[in-house]
């Protein structure tokens, strides 16, 4: 488990000092798709992003080096909520 850097405090004073990530499921005639974006608070930008047919590790740290190629942030804290969602209606 790691420390709470952020304790629900969504706010940041300039560009790349918090980023929320979130895994979203998205139902298509072909499947599902997964999607990780990775949104700056400042801006309320996504900065990085990855898509993939199933939802692994590696959608994360996709979307997470997309963000730190494009913005070469540094000491920026990265924040999930770390929740699993397994439907439509579930919390």
């Amino acid at each position: 488990m790691h420390d709470d850097l952020v304790q629900r405090r969504f706010t940041a004073d300039a560009p790349n000092r918090l980023w929320l990530t979130d895994i979203t499921e998205h139902p298509t005639a072909e499947g599902k798709l997964y999607l990780c974006a990775i949104k700056d608070v400042y801006s309320g930008r996504i900065v990085g992003y990855s898509i993939d047919t199933r939802m692994k590790a590696s959608l994360a740290v996709a979307a997470l080096s997309n963000a730190v190629r494009l913005r070469h942030p540094a000491d920026t804290v990265v924040h999930s909520d770390r929740a699993v969602n397994s439907g439509p209606g579930n919390s």
